[in-house]
């Protein structure tokens, strides 16, 4: 069996993720998977009473990706190791499940709304299985779906589908209810070991991705200077999740 190289987006800009892997990975041999199961119930109730109180979840910062200005929004309890303590009054049980397992590098909520798509994109790192868990699936697919290294695929409410994040993938909802879902990234076991390394990576790759927004030319730099200010920027990275876990109240 041949073993999985670490790659990273931040360290390869001019080009994508070329594993031997599935697009879309089993997850049945994981203990979380049949927790979140067992508990989709409530995860539902929860989502339905954030809902009634008319709250509104955050635009997505990379408005290029989406193909509607409103039509994909997110809310998180943890992101890349940074948590989100505030969201834990409204969804106290998907919390506590996210505790339960410290794998769990991200858990968010994502919307998206009737029409809308989520362009063709590449995540972060190999590091990890994103994990789409369906609490509100209007349809199935071709109608609403996801589509990873060219495989097709459906969420299922009260299921998970598992996938390789550094591949490119889309999704899309052109049904007309807006489709929820929980989102996780788990760091892969044979990559645990290397957690603390791969989510300052990662934490600073979505720095620089938010500064290109307004300063495009960032990613029009050679990768030389990109993997230097990278490497500068990388203990800063590391530092700041650990203080703000501390010293914030997200």
């Amino acid at each position: 069996m041949r073993s999985t190289k670490l790659w990273f987006s931040l360290f390869n800009i001019s080009g994508q993720y070329k594993g031997h892997e599935t697009g879309f990975v089993s997850l049945d041999a994981f203990e979380w998977v049949q927790v979140f199961q067992e508990n989709s119930q409530g995860l539902k109730d929860e989502m339905a009473a954030f809902l009634s109180q008319n709250n509104t979840p955050n635009l997505y910062f990379k408005k290029e990706m989406v193909t509607q200005d409103l039509g994909y929004r997110t809310l998180s309890l943890r992101w890349w190791d940074l948590n989100f303590r505030k969201n834990k009054i409204q969804f106290p049980l998907a919390y506590k499940l996210m505790e339960q397992f410290p794998q769990i590098s991200t858990l968010s909520y994502n919307f998206l709304a009737p029409g809308a798509s989520i362009k063709p994109h590449f995540g972060d790192t190999n590091a990890i299985y994103r994990c789409h868990f369906g609490l509100q699936i209007p349809a199935e697919f071709p109608e609403c779906g996801i589509k990873v290294n060219g495989e097709n695929n459906s969420w299922k409410e009260g299921a998970f589908i598992g996938f390789i994040d550094a591949y490119e993938h889309e999704t899309f909802n052109h049904s007309k209810s807006e489709r929820i879902i929980i989102l996780m990234d788990v760091i892969r076991p044979e990559f645990i070991q290397k957690r603390a390394w791969i989510t300052s990576v990662v934490m600073t790759s979505l720095f620089l991705q938010k500064r290109a927004v307004k300063w495009s030319f960032i990613y029009r730099a050679p990768q030389w200077i990109i993997t230097l200010s990278a490497i500068m920027l990388l203990p800063f990275a590391y530092l700041s999740v650990k203080f703000l876990n501390i010293i914030r109240y997200y």
